[in-house]
């Protein structure tokens, strides 16, 4: 009961000191919200308004077919048509367009007298995975292009392709990038905020001289750590709670699973981030120093998580050193409960992991908490 009394105590402290600073509650409520809807429309892979210029030696019925294609397609934008390819090759150094498409005279006499005829595609690959999706974009249209010609040609003979593929894409059937991205992006935001409020936390203490006066009381190493890191628990969940409401009635995004499974895994994980911060708060002496510290990591964190770059596709090592993130877990969790409904017996190990973690950060923390030292 003393213990809880001291809690209390340091809790009733901190509120204080975050309800007094008028600006500080606004930053950590509102800041995350506006982060999300604006991170949620622009965080996505999918390519649209591809410029795009034509180079047409041909002229002909078919090679317009063609344009006409690509102009009605809603991922590109034709830019114009030009006769002369160095000045399209000009506009693309320039950067005024990312692709050129460029028809061979003689492109349709060859497409029906000799059963083939080529084009070129030049892409600007500057940004690789953005000219592979360019790419595939065009290839896709002239493949379409290309059967049409041939249902066309030969309607008594097409059979349709050799094998037929159909596809089904669960959990996400309109491949939604807003729907894949909101649960990692709200993950995102409540780690920032846990984490950079935690990080500042004691260290802020050690620069105004308050530790001292705290060092001199009876207060236990694991009642001040606790003390400092309840109050930010509850604000990170409440932000947590509003990104979710975000979710749902803005974004339209149903949690398929158990809302409350997640709320428990994110409680488990928020104790994990914040007693980061806490350890990094010790062992650090400016907020300056703290907040760079934790930038250095948080930004390691979000590159590999998972967010942006599928883990798969990291080199082994990186996938190893992966296994040190606590975002890449709670990214795929909160992906799973959200939309796929998952239920705890399918991420068991990852959450046992994270509350290994957590407590072993939590150790570090209260450990690393001097009290003889400001």
């Amino acid at each position: 009961m003393k213990r809880l009394r001291t809690v209390k105590y340091i809790l009733q402290k901190e509120f204080i000191q975050i309800f007094r600073d008028k600006s500080m509650l606004p930053i950590i409520i509102l800041i995350p919200i506006f982060q999300l809807l604006i991170l949620s429309y622009t965080a996505t892979f999918e390519i649209k308004n591809i410029r795009l210029e034509i180079v047409d030696h041909d002229h002909s019925t078919e090679s317009r077919a063609l344009t006409d294609e690509f102009s009605g397609s809603r991922f590109f934008k034709l830019i114009g048509e030009n006769d002369n390819y160095q000045d399209a090759e000009e506009n693309l150094a320039a950067g005024k367009i990312d692709q050129i498409l460029v028809i061979e005279p003689g492109f349709e006499r060859k497409l029906f007298k000799e059963g083939k005829a080529e084009v070129q595609i030049v892409t600007d690959a500057i940004n690789g995975s953005a000219a592979s999706l360019m790419a595939a974009y065009a290839i896709n249209i002239i493949q379409q292009f290309n059967e049409n010609i041939v249902v066309h040609q030969f309607p008594l003979h097409y059979k349709g392709m050799p094998v037929k593929v159909t596809s089904s894409f669960w959990y996400n059937p309109e491949l939604d990038y807003i729907t894949y991205m909101v649960p990692g992006i709200l993950v995102l935001l409540i780690t920032i905020v846990a984490m950079f409020l935690s990080s500042m936390n004691i260290v802020k203490e050690k620069e105004l001289g308050t530790i001292e006066q705290l060092n001199v009381t009876p207060i236990k190493k694991m009642e001040f750590i606790a003390g400092k890191l309840i109050p930010f628990w509850i604000l990170a969940m409440i932000d947590l709670g509003i990104g979710l409401l975000l979710a749902k009635y803005w974004f339209g995004i149903t949690i398929v699973g158990s809302s409350m499974l997640l709320l428990f895994v994110a409680a488990v994980y928020l104790i994990l981030v914040l007693a980061m911060g806490l350890f990094v708060s010790t062992l650090t002496d400016t907020m300056q120093q703290a907040m760079f510290i934790s930038w250095f990591v948080l930004m390691i964190f979000i590159l590999m998580s998972g967010l942006f770059t599928p883990v798969e596709s990291m080199p082994i090592w990186a996938q190893k050193l992966n296994m040190l993130n606590p975002l890449a877990y709670f990214i795929k969790i909160n992906r799973m409960i959200i939309l796929k409904g998952s239920t705890f017996a399918d991420f068991h190990k990852d959450f046992f992991i994270l509350t290994g973690y957590g407590l072993i950060m939590l150790t570090f923390a209260i450990l690393r908490y001097r009290k003889t030292k400001a």
